[in-house]
């Protein structure tokens, strides 16, 4: 019978003390892509403790780049340096970005700086069909070209990608990483591109700080256009990942749903303006200042609330599990409506085995508060019903099980080590599944 990791959870404490965000996993991945295109070691600070972060090393590995973790700071993060020695290694096999959606963050750098890629489908959470069309269309526009062969998609350019006028918008909006694999390989391409249509996340916004520092000329990011002018080359430089805005909303949802005062420290509050006002309309309030943010979770009433998934600066879909889960032990009717993944529910089964009162209608859930939420053994679907989970977890009296903890190791670096030292009673073990 195989074994895996489960939390035990024995919840009902409030939270209360400071917790440190790590850096931005979303970021990061594309950061440690973009580092394909420079000459030089590139040193990248924040980078979080993941295995996705250790899966996109790997794939950096097969492509040619010696990377080097430095020591951590605090127990988290460290730096991580990446230098490209051997440029032949053209190939992202399916074995490694099976696991992991963000893989195709290379394909842009490769085909700018090398002129050819062979990739496979990357994989990731099974929160419905994310296609990379756009991806392929916008590097198109640019002059690249691709065919299948084998199960795999082979991605060649003749000569230099040229600058032109890209149109990312999609059925659902932006495309995040869209937007960054052309942003990204426009850097290396002759003359000027217009990306319209672009996403403003502040993940896009990192990665063109980054290539900007390189070298790299681009205007415009945090806005729907985005602007470069091609360079010849890009160098190696120092940066920074900014802090996990969705770990940071995570945190702020777990000191409201038991009750405490959480603190967080490198926290940016401007990356979290949608989740900070439907906290504040259903009765929990948030202070912060530049660097740091705290819930005040001691003296919330918890109500209810209407929110829609949307590209930011909207609601963001990576915190819809999270928020439904303190709305279960709200009072009255919320109504959460998914317009990114309308297929991203699958934590309303196991929230309601914990006694949750939701239904789920097309791309709605309409969640109706209760205080008799019980303990049950759950199961992880995919990274942030994980977080969900969690925090429903720590709010109820008693002890649950929750399985498949894989998923959550995907995108919050030391979770458990954090909740432990702001008091909460959570141990990981090895169970038969």
């Amino acid at each position: 019978m195989p074994r895996m990791d489960a939390f035990m959870i024995r919840g009902g404490t409030p939270l209360n003390g400071t917790v440190p965000i790590s850096g931005s996993k979303n970021s990061a991945l594309p950061l440690l892509a973009a580092t394909l295109m420079a000459d030089g070691p590139t040193r990248l600070d924040g980078v979080p403790r993941l295995s996705d972060i250790d899966s996109m090393i790997k794939l950096l590995g097969e492509l040619g780049c010696h990377v080097q973790r430095g020591e951590a700071v605090d127990g988290l993060d460290g730096p991580l340096t990446v230098e490209v020695r051997d440029a032949e290694s053209c190939e992202a096999r399916y074995d490694i970005v099976k696991t992991m959606r963000a893989s195709v963050c290379v394909i842009g750098p490769m085909l700018a700086r090398r002129g050819r890629i062979t990739f496979s489908i990357p994989g990731g959470c099974a929160i419905g069909d994310r296609p990379i069309d756009l991806h392929l269309r916008g590097l198109e526009k640019l002059g690249a070209r691709f065919t299948h062969d084998g199960g795999n998609i082979v991605g060649h350019v003749d000569g230099r990608l040229r600058g032109t006028t890209v149109y990312l918008g999609g059925a659902s909006g932006p495309t995040v990483l869209g937007t960054i694999n052309v942003m990204s390989a426009a850097t290396l391409a002759e003359g000027s591109t217009t990306i319209v249509g672009a996403a403003c996340e502040p993940e896009v916004s990192d990665c063109a700080n980054l290539l900007n520092k390189m070298g790299a000329k681009i205007t415009g990011m945090g806005g729907p256009i985005i602007r470069i002018e091609g360079v010849d080359e890009l160098q190696a430089v120092e940066h920074r990942v900014i802090p996990d805005r969705i770990e940071a909303g995570t945190f702020l949802i777990a000191g409201a749903i038991t009750g405490g005062d959480l603190k967080l420290t490198n926290a940016n509050a401007g990356h979290l303006h949608a989740l900070i006002d439907r906290l504040a309309d259903c009765g929990v309030s948030v202070s912060h200042d530049d660097t740091s943010m705290t819930v005040h979770g001691n003296d919330a009433t918890i109500t209810h609330t209407e929110f829609a998934t949307q590209p930011y600066p909207g609601f963001p879909t990576d915190l819809q599990a999270q928020l439904m889960a303190l709305l279960c032990f709200g009072d009255g009717m919320s109504v959460i409506t998914e317009r990114i993944f309308p297929d991203r529910f699958t934590h309303v089964a196991e929230l309601n085995r914990m006694g949750a009162r939701i239904r789920k209608e097309g791309p709605s859930a309409f969640v109706a508060g209760t205080e008799k939420l019980q303990p049950a053994r759950v199961m992880c679907s995919d990274l942030r019903a994980s977080a969900a989970l969690v925090l429903a977890a720590l709010g109820i009296h008693g002890e649950t099980r929750v399985d498949r903890i894989y998923h959550i190791d995907r995108g919050y670096e030391a979770i458990e080590a954090k909740l432990q030292n702001v008091g909460a009673d959570i141990e990981r073990v090895v169970v038969d599944q």
